[in-house]
């Protein structure tokens, strides 16, 4: 299941460009180290991420003088995060600067070094919900390195085809869905469906699902006290509202749709709206989609009761409380998720960066025009419960995703899901998290 979420991953890395930044960005960094060191780092596995971040690095080392050896990974980030768990067990200081997924801080905060001394600020200047999430017992486990965010794809050209605007709310997408699915299937378009999201059994659903219920002002599954809050109406109603699409507006074959699937639909030209990761973006636009030109992002529809809002994601870059070299290596980090270096990205690769004011800033702009429309989604994302479930977070998001496919294929109805979620998170709370 995890699988799937590093096809999408892998698809970011691959889809975006190599393009190398200019050799100015050596005025980012300090002087020349007097003792120089050693610093492993995490840079991922293959494709032009792996290569950027090599390339950044090795800017880096030469200016402060030390030098950079990568660590070896694997490419599903379950057996990331297990190989990391490893050599925390031994106390390893075989790597000092790690890649942290936006689920993993909790689960591995007893392994990571405070880095608010190293900050100096920057992270005041980031998106305030990225370093929420990253802060675990008031300490910075990690800075982000970029921030990824739901949100809603449309067809521009079919929008303005049937005379509609960019729908608000969840009632407006499922009327607008239906309106255009019916009258493309008119003109002969037999395939075509009118919204396409990640409805899998597995975390992508636990994305989804949780920006319908959090929209329908229905909680956060469990609140940054460490409450559970998923058993009410509003949630229930959330659910419902989703089942309802799967047939009508959605194709049946959504209940085992992850982010691949989804896009491979829409940038098909077989549906007018999608939820889906910003790496879709690119993609969508690259030369050889049929729908080049033709896609939209706006945020997320609004519930009748909630905000719009969309799931958080993105890597973080953290240090490892074993480094023998903790302050370099938080140096490095800092370099690395600085304000120039995500300019850089952003222009180059469309990464999206974690500095809002990156997206009104004109040279990234000039280069990525849809950032400036991405700034109202990554303003009102929501962090899923994992910095304060912990280690448990796995087991409540399996809880979550299956409760929500239950619904959605029928099964059982949004009031008797969420009341059976609320029975078994119970269970594990028992057990502390």
């Amino acid at each position: 299941m995890q699988a799937d979420h590093d096809k999408a991953m892998t698809a970011r890395q691959t889809g975006a460009s190599g393009a190398k930044w200019a050799m100015g960005a050596l005025l980012l960094v300090g002087s020349v180290a007097a003792h120089a060191v050693t610093i492993t780092m995490s840079c991922g596995t293959t494709g032009d991420g792996y290569e950027q971040c090599k390339r950044d690095t090795q800017v880096w080392a030469k200016k402060t003088g030390n030098t950079v050896q990568y660590l070896s990974m694997p490419q599903s980030s379950t057996e990331q995060l297990s190989l990391y768990r490893r050599m925390f067990a031994a106390r390893s200081s075989g790597a000092d600067v790690l890649q942290v997924d936006v689920v993993w801080p909790g689960m591995i905060k007893d392994h990571l070094i405070d880095l608010t001394p190293y900050a100096k600020g920057a992270d005041k200047q980031m998106f305030p919900a990225t370093i929420r999430n990253n802060t675990v017992d008031g300490k910075l486990l990690a800075m982000p390195a970029f921030i990824d965010s739901g949100m809603l794809y449309y067809r521009k050209d079919l929008l303005e085809k049937y005379k509609l605007a960019v729908p608000k709310t969840w009632a407006e997408l499922t009327r607008d869905a239906q309106l255009i699915q019916d009258g493309e299937r008119k003109s002969g378009h037999k395939d075509f469906w009118g919204y396409v999201f990640q409805g899998k059994a597995y975390e992508g659903l636990t994305c989804d699902a949780l920006e319908w219920v959090h929209s329908y002002g229905g909680g956060t599954i469990v609140d940054a006290k460490g409450d559970i809050t998923i058993n009410n109406p509003k949630a229930a109603a959330a659910l419902d509202m989703a089942a309802g699409w799967v047939g009508r507006i959605a194709p049946p074959g959504v209940l085992n749709y992850a982010e691949e699937d989804a896009r491979g639909l829409f940038q098909s030209g077989n549906a007018a709206f999608m939820r889906n990761w910003s790496y879709a973006w690119a993609l969508g636009q690259g030369k050889d989609s049929p729908i080049r030109g033709l896609i939209g992002v706006a945020p997320l529809p609004a519930g009748p009761d909630g905000p719009s809002t969309s799931a958080q994601g993105g890597w973080q870059l953290g240090v490892s409380r074993y480094s023998k070299h903790p302050a370099e290596a938080a140096d490095l980090v800092m370099f690395m998720t600085s304000q120039a270096l995500q300019k850089q990205a952003a222009i180059n690769g469309a990464t999206t960066p974690t500095y809002p004011d990156l997206y009104k800033d004109k040279d990234v702009l000039a280069a990525q025009p849809f950032m400036g429309e991405m700034y109202s989604v990554f303003i009102n994302t929501t962090p899923r419960p994992s910095s304060v479930t912990g280690l448990k977070y796995n087991e409540v998001s399996q809880i979550f995703w299956n409760g929500v496919s239950d619904v959605l294929s029928g099964r059982t109805t949004g009031a008797k899901a969420v009341q059976a979620m609320d029975v078994k998170l119970r269970q594990v709370k028992r057990r502390g998290w």
